[in-house]
């Protein structure tokens, strides 16, 4: 059994593969936390709370001064009574107040993973690699509910965390914070890391240390987005990549959320995570429920690297669904920098040709074959194709590319719209709006109202309707701005801060009627690169377009960050035309391809104005991938050096079985004398010989994770250098 509860002592024994969580049900029946950490066979109250007189510790049991909510770890707290640290859950009543007091009345446990109502989320395949516990904790005045759910992997070091939140009076409330999880750190000894960045420098290591007070990483901009990452993780103080204690945090969302640690007075540390409360309420009706989004919680004490390859393991096997899971990704063209918006037929079937000249296996027509659109002013929302540029329709197009031996594959931005097209001209309040205030346009366009299910239905057709009308395989969905001026012309004034929500549900509902119907369809996930790389797309959509930014230096920052949560074969990662379009540096093609490879691999140039020497490198580039693609996208990953703590980078691709390994070595900038580079690989099988590239005689894996494996010199900037292993 992964969850024991103990009748005596009233604890909940939450076991996954090398951790333990507990809770306990304190005497005057509050949920309060006891231990995460590393697994241990039981709990016999060697660490029991104490409960203590504080000063300004207000009591909610009368006669009992020793006891306040201010002063325990709790589970779930709420607002009003007695606990002054940051509440899961505040509801506001038909009269104004927003006390509540939830207290545990019942449990069940039981096998398997249950689905959440309308929300994207990890799920069991077999009911016997999970175990689910529910706490059901009720307001007695009110008569509202909260559904605490634990899902326990056993082969994993998680626990899932998610509230289902319920009317059971007769009265509607309103939830003005409804959070996923909450967990209380008996101490502050942490360092907190999150993924921060911006367009185009996405998910950066910011890694800092926890003092008193609240440090907090948010999103406002209606989508997970570039700036901070739904993920944070607290580390003790000598954690690294293979050692120390680390707890990962990870929502399973794509809109606005927060994720902040609270260091109160008494040196415990609250993890809070959900949606985020800023501009957020919900009316819930008697009879009615609301379900938060899913924090997937990870424990490691084999450092980072461990806890990157549980999640790793839990997103690509248990998180992804579909054919696309557990199938190679190809190796793809995409016309996009080499011809923006000014191409015809004929163009694109030049240069899909050479791609499979080359041995690509599909091509991506991007942005610029519907409405009118030649440039991006225009057309968001008119999804039939341009009969300018491709006279004989898409179908034409799609077989004169598929005759070659190549895929087809296609781009939209269907959450948007242009105010110049059609479908802005027959519903102009079809995007989100306040009525009376201007509409801040962005990238000249407006945002489609999701959470209306008229609006919804209209662009699944058209979406659809471009699908069924030729063989297309893979789908390439961009969303290129955020949300301002955030209403629904479809909702009463009392629900209009529910908009923001109700446009993620509506988005998870499209999508799933589209991968549902069109299940050989391979789609990828875009918001101007990295905007929205979370879990919940992933559920949806198994890989996403890493960055806009595909400068080869700027990516190993890029993917190496991207690679603490998410798994390598979720990284879309091309090869484009230099000086880059981002940054405007010179990078070799063999950089350029040594740091694409470690993803899915791509390009994106005109191959038809390539020098034949240029051409004869992609050729081989691909060829080369080809042989370690299986390795990449499903294969182990080590970080073996950090392109935030120095000039080089370097990281290695592990098979399940150690028998085949692969390193990339990167190096930035030339230095004067400078020192040799000895790299000491990771993850291979000590007892065993390898053949290691450019040398003749095989290596031992001890001597290659434990001595090193020398580099070879050279001078110059932007040196790359790619290896294989094989076991001998």
């Amino acid at each position: 059994m992964a969850i024991q509860y103990n009748r005596e002592n009233r604890t909940f024994h939450l076991q996954a593969k090398d951790s333990s969580y507990l809770l306990h049900i304190t005497p005057y029946e509050y949920v309060a936390h006891l231990y995460w950490g590393k697994k241990i066979g039981g709990w016999r109250g060697a660490n029991p709370i104490r409960y203590v007189d504080r000063g300004f510790a207000p009591n909610p049991v009368p006669g009992t001064r020793d006891f306040s909510l201010d002063t325990i770890p709790l589970e779930y707290p709420s607002y009003g009574n007695s606990d002054y640290r940051e509440p899961a859950i505040q509801i506001q009543l038909e009269n104004g107040s927003t006390v509540s007091d939830f207290r545990y009345v019942s449990h069940e446990i039981y096998r398997g993973k249950p689905k959440l109502e309308g929300l994207p989320a990890t799920y069991a395949e077999r009911e016997d690699e999970a175990e689910t516990l529910k706490l059901l904790l009720v307001d007695e005045l009110t008569n509202m509910r909260v559904e605490l759910l634990y899902t326990v992997f056993e082969e994993l070091s998680v626990i899932t965390r998610s509230a289902r939140i319920i009317n059971e009076g007769s009265a509607p409330v309103k939830l003005l914070r409804a959070l996923s999880a909450s967990v209380d750190f008996r101490d502050v000894n942490f360092e907190l890391l999150h993924l921060s960045g911006s367009w185009a420098n996405e998910r950066n290591i910011v890694r800092r240390k926890i003092v008193q007070g609240t440090h907090a990483i948010e999103s406002k901009r209606g989508a997970s987005s570039h700036q901070h990452n739904p993920f944070l993780a607290l580390l003790r103080p000598d954690t690294n990549e293979d050692h120390g204690e680390v707890y990962g945090f990870n929502l399973v969302y794509s809109g606005n959320f927060t994720a902040q640690v609270e260091a109160d007075q008494f040196n415990m540390a609250r993890v809070s995570m959900g949606i985020n409360p800023f501009d957020f309420t919900w009316l819930l009706e008697p009879g009615e429920s609301f379900q938060t989004p899913e924090v997937v919680m990870v424990y490691s004490d084999g450092g980072l690297t461990g806890m990157s390859r549980t999640y790793h393991k839990l997103y690509q096997t248990r998180l992804i669904r579909g054919a696309h899971r557990d199938a190679l990704r190809p190796v793809l063209i995409n016309n996009w920098e080499a011809t923006y918006f000014d191409f015809n037929a004929d163009k694109i079937e030049s240069i899909a040709r050479k791609g499979r000249e080359l041995g690509m296996e599909l091509f991506v027509l991007d942005d610029g074959w519907f409405g009118k659109r030649d440039d991006d002013k225009t057309s968001l929302g008119d999804w039939f194709v341009d009969k300018r540029k491709l006279p004989g329709g898409l179908e034409d197009l799609v077989a004169r590319v598929t005759e070659t031996g190549m895929q087809f594959g296609i781009w939209f931005e269907p959450e948007m719209i242009s105010e110049e097209s059609e479908l802005y001209r027959e519903h102009p309040d079809w995007c989100l709006h306040v009525p009376g205030r201007f509409r801040s346009p962005g990238r000249d366009q407006y945002i489609l109202d999701l959470s209306r299910k008229e609006v919804r239905d209209a662009v699944v057709k058209m979406v659809a309707d471009i699908l069924s009308s030729a063989p297309i395989s893979y789908v390439k969905w961009d969303m290129n701005r955020h949300m301002t001026e955030i209403g629904s012309a479809a909702l009463p004034p009392q629900r209009q801060r529910e908009t923001a929500h109700r446009y993620m549900l509506g988005l998870y509902d499209m999508m799933e009627q589209l991968v549902t119907r069109f299940p050989q369809v391979l789609f990828e996930s875009c918001s101007g690169g990295g905007g929205r790389f979370d879990p919940g797309m992933l559920y949806y959509m198994p890989q996403v377009w890493t960055s806009d930014n595909t400068d080869a230096v700027c990516r190993l920052k890029i993917q190496y960050g991207t690679s603490l949560v998410y798994p390598i074969g979720a990284m879309g990662s091309h090869v484009l035309a230099v000086p880059n379009h981002q940054v405007h540096r010179m990078t070799s093609l063999k950089m350029r391809g040594d740091v694409a490879m470690s993803g899915n691999f791509g390009y994106e140039l005109d191959l038809t104005a390539m020098p034949e020497d240029e051409q004869e490198t992609v050729k081989q580039q691909v060829e080369f991938y080809k042989e370690i693609r299986p390795l990449v996208q499903f294969g182990d990953f080590y970080r073996l050096l950090s392109p935030f703590e120095g000039n080089e980078t370097a990281w290695m691709f592990v098979s399940e079985d150690r028998s085949e390994a692969m390193f990339a070595y990167f190096r930035v900038l030339a230095q004067p004398n400078a020192s040799l580079c000895s790299l000491r690989l990771k993850g291979l099988d000590p007892e065993a010989l390898y053949q290691v590239d450019g040398f003749d005689e095989p290596i031992g894996g001890d001597e290659l994770m434990y001595s090193g494996l020398m580099l070879p010199h050279q001078s110059g900037d932007f040196f790359s250098v790619v290896g294989r292993l094989r076991r001998v």
